[in-house]
């Protein structure tokens, strides 16, 4: 029986699924050596031991699991109480969030997908940025029918004050072809390139979303994992974090047209408890229309009473990012030296987020002097995995050079050894295979 047109454009083969099957056969070093080393998925592994144990101890106490975390819940009221309450403490608003500013889902996933849906018609734009959140492209657009439009910098810096311009052009240029652009996206602190904007780019961003009345959507998933780079010659340039809602929008922006994204997954090393929030402070309709159709990111129960009782205690709270961002800056040295020990060529000024963006492809090619290689991408990433070791590559990151990668170094000190391991013999094309 035939399928709707949609559908049968999602059945074909999907290449972004592979790390499915990466996740599936796991290397271990006893159990399974020859199994895939995962650096290529945004995911914290390195305070899982101190969130379980949290958990467990939480879940142990007398009536720690009430009868409502078996039904539907309250409709997010302790939820919401916490979450506001938490981001307020942690992004410093220029307004304090309130619970009716917060609307739960399942991921951050939903969320993109849920403001795509919301900012945009079908056929109408929302502007990101290159090199870009792999997964930003179907995220906004896979369901929802809005486009994708990737921003291009050129030797511009991507994160600094002309690349606003960039976008401006591409507003003008979807408005001049007749179409319409509902939103610009930031990844803030950015992946891949692991940096915060700058205040005075923000404010850039800001006053342009005023000016052609485009909404503007920070993804600040990543806010709390920002580290002290030590190591960096380019450290001191690196920007500390700054939420957009902390910024007084006060002659520069109609607050209605600001939006933020943030959630479990990243901050807390959470990606299974499924909990992502839009926060919109000033704009009832869009409030209204997302708690319409709540009913397709309902987050379960139990995660919700999980993420209430992880971010209403604050001490505790505080001394795990304190913790977190201590082991971050400690992973993000480790392969900052291996890139330096061994002339990679590397982003420098990282100071958040899991990943290093790291050419490949440039050291590929150095240690195979004089022979043509046609698409570097191709044949890096088919050697990686070969390797047995998973990495997204730029092309999936819309990376405007080739050759680029995005390792992830929030893994446990082995598996992250043993994957730069490998990497580096494909870089440099040695036969051993272990």
């Amino acid at each position: 029986m035939a399928l709707s047109l949609h559908a049968g454009e999602l059945a074909r083969p999907q290449p972004n699924f592979f790390f499915l099957e990466v996740l599936a056969d796991l290397w271990h070093p006893e159990s399974n050596p020859r199994g895939y080393v995962n650096l290529g998925l945004a995911e914290n592994c390195l305070m899982h031991g101190q969130l379980l144990s949290r958990m467990h101890m939480m879940l142990k106490e007398p009536g720690a699991i009430p009868d409502l975390a078996l039904t539907y819940g309250d409709g997010y009221k302790r939820l919401r109480q916490a979450v506001s309450r938490f981001l307020t403490r942690q992004l410093h608003p220029f307004f304090p969030i309130e619970p009716s500013h917060v609307l739960p889902g399942n991921g951050c996933t939903v969320a993109i997908e849920n403001m795509a849906w919301a900012l945009a018609n079908p056929g109408e734009g929302i502007l990101v940025g290159r090199p870009y959140y792999g997964a930003f492209p179907t995220d906004i657009g896979k369901r929802t029918g809005v486009k994708f439009v990737p921003v291009s910098f050129g030797d511009d810096d991507a994160m600094g004050m002309a690349a606003v311009q960039r976008y401006e052009d591409a507003i003008c240029a979807a408005r001049d072809g007749g179409g319409r652009i509902g939103a610009i996206m930031l990844a803030h602190p950015h992946n891949p390139l692991g940096r915060c904007y700058p205040r005075d780019v923000l404010v850039a961003y800001m006053r342009l979303c005023e000016k052609h009345q485009v909404h503007l959507v920070s993804d600040e998933i990543y806010a709390l994992s920002v580290f002290d780079n030590t190591i960096d010659g380019d450290a001191d340039a690196s920007a500390p974090f700054t939420s957009v809602l902390s910024i007084d929008p006060a002659g520069i922006i109609d607050r209605s047209l600001v939006h933020v994204l943030w959630g479990m997954s990243k901050d807390f090393g959470a990606n299974g408890l499924r909990m992502g929030f839009v926060v919109t402070q000033a704009n009832t309709k869009l409030q209204a229309a997302l708690g319409s159709v709540f009913e397709f990111s309902w987050t379960s129960a139990l995660s919700d009473l999980v993420t209430v009782r992880i971010l209403e205690d604050d001490d505790w709270v505080e001394s795990y990012l304190a913790e977190n961002r201590r082991r971050l800056a400690a992973h993000h040295e480790r392969v900052i030296r291996w890139a330096r020990e061994h002339e990679i060529p590397y982003a420098a000024g990282t100071n958040a987020g899991f990943f290093v963006w790291v050419n490949l492809g440039s050291a590929y090619r150095r240690h195979r002097p004089g022979r043509s290689v046609a698409d570097v991408d191709e044949t890096v990433m088919k050697a990686l995995l070969e390797r047995r070791v998973f990495l997204a590559d730029g092309v999936r990151f819309g990376a405007e050079q080739a050759g680029w990668f995005r390792i992830i170094f929030t893994q446990e000190a082995d598996i992250l050894d043993e994957g730069l391991r490998r990497i580096l013999a494909v870089v440099k094309g040695d036969t051993d295979r272990r």
